[in-house]
């Protein structure tokens, strides 16, 4: 039994004795073929980095350092249409919408209209106008509002495992949920008793029975990463010999080797970051697997020296950029009926502040990307940057409702009757009306 098997079974284990995990997937069942991930961008993405409107007249001024420029500069954007591209470090996405498996919305946001991350992000997952309004999410509502096959009862796969499962998919409908595990490893034989000891109970011993079947999807994404990341490592100087690693230069205070120090630290983390996602790909690829994962990322909160074309907000980005060219790769054999939504809570200010950064805002940016995505398409009803056009003097005005992306992909692509989506899932949201067309 691998080390990794074995932190997995001891979490599977000791789960309800108060874990904490990180970098968490949830998933469900449905009663549809099509797959569907949403992903949470925590802490507000500068959208107005993400998808720059470098054709707006007022975009250079406002942003200042921060502007990025025209396709074609050094560094330029990528470009989308005449009004609006992607960030440079974005390349998997620019493929993605050349492709026409891309649609990328601008000046979109929740209900929300104040400049709270924590009441944000709970209203970008209750699916209500207001924050704490209630103790579940939309999309598990909205997994209860799916018909079920006669006799086949709602069902989910393998056990979960977090305590901290996303408000978006807390509710009545069962979901599953899977996380790396950063316990030490147990020997054989304690492993053996822990065993012995939940034989005999009914449900302990279906659960890690749940675990060792998630476990046999999971393991082979880490080892994969793991092999692709031990081998990234491996670098050789000019002669052939191994080359003195980034931390030996770092004790000897050479400033490029502290800049490769971090730069190798980052890459670990990405490297976390794909095994989740690899993860997430291995459960959605199978026949059998689940139709549905959440999972979010952290570290979109810029208000200091976010930087432009390159800089710490590129690097997220970057690293955003390459998880999601992972998912397309590992969903292979289902990409063409997936449809991946990134969304953020709120947006940030149009202009910089006086800390190189931006500070929290309202209109947003999101990107709806897949193989069942009708893409190739900006949908903005773009308000300008111009100083009369701005919300409350400051922000990017939103003029899409979220809801009514979410609603037009739960109708078309997951099949959530309507009259659900208006009275449970979505309720007071008779304004925002459904996005046709989003899906092929």
């Amino acid at each position: 039994m691998s080390l990794d098997r074995r932190r997995f079974l001891v979490t599977g284990a000791l789960a309800a004795g108060g874990l904490l995990m990180t970098s968490r997937l949830v998933f469900a069942n449905a009663s549809t073929t099509s797959r569907f991930v949403f992903i949470i961008l925590r802490g507000a993405l500068d959208g107005l980095c993400a998808v720059p409107p470098y054709g707006d007249s007022d975009y250079a001024h406002l942003r200042g350092e921060l502007a990025i420029g025209a396709p074609g500069t050094a560094n330029g954007v990528l470009p989308l249409d005449s009004v609006f591209g992607l960030h440079p470090s974005l390349k998997f996405l620019s493929e993605s919408y050349q492709a026409r498996e891309l649609t990328v919305l601008h000046a979109v946001a929740s209900p929300y209209r104040e400049r709270s991350h924590f009441d944000g992000q709970d209203v970008l997952e209750n699916g209500y106008v207001h924050p704490h309004a209630v103790q579940t999410g939309w999309l598990n509502r909205a997994l209860e509002a799916l018909p079920v096959e006669r006799g086949a009862g709602r069902k989910e796969l393998g056990v979960a495992l977090g305590q901290n499962v996303p408000l978006v998919m807390r509710g009545a409908a069962p979901v599953a949920s899977w996380s790396p595990s950063k316990l030490a490893a147990l020997d054989e034989d304690t492993l053996q008793r822990l065993q012995d000891l939940y034989a005999k109970d009914p449900l302990l011993s279906t659960r890690l029975a749940d675990a060792l079947a998630a476990d046999a999807i999971a393991t082979s994404a880490q080892q994969s990463t793991a092999q692709e990341q031990a081998s990234a490592e491996k670098t050789m100087s000019s002669d052939g010999t191994p080359e003195m690693s980034p931390d030996a230069k770092a004790a000897n205070g050479n400033p490029a080797a502290l800049l490769a120090k971090r730069e190798k630290n980052e890459g670990r983390a990405n490297a976390r970051y794909v095994e989740v996602i690899r993860a997430a790909a291995g459960f959605l690829r199978r026949e059998d697997g689940p139709q549905i994962a959440v999972f979010d990322t952290t570290g979109w909160d810029t208000h200091a020296n976010e930087g432009g074309a390159q800089g710490q907000l590129a690097a997220r980005l970057g690293a955003l950029d390459t998880g999601l060219r992972a998912l397309k790769e590992q969903l292979a054999p289902v990409w063409r009926d997936t449809t991946v939504l990134i969304a953020t809570e709120f947006g940030r200010t149009a202009a910089t502040n006086g800390t190189r950064g931006t500070d929290h805002g309202t209109g947003a940016a999101a990107f709806l990307l897949g193989g069942a995505v009708a893409g190739g398409r900006v949908i903005a009803d773009w308000p300008g940057l111009a100083s009369r056009a701005l919300y409350e003097g400051r922000d990017l005005r939103p003029t899409t409702d979220l809801r009514s992306v979410l609603k037009g992909v739960l109708s078309d692509h997951l099949h959530v009757p309507s009259a659900a989506l208006e009275s449970t899932v979505f309720p007071d949201s008779k304004s925002a009306r459904a996005l046709p067309g989003l899906v092929t």
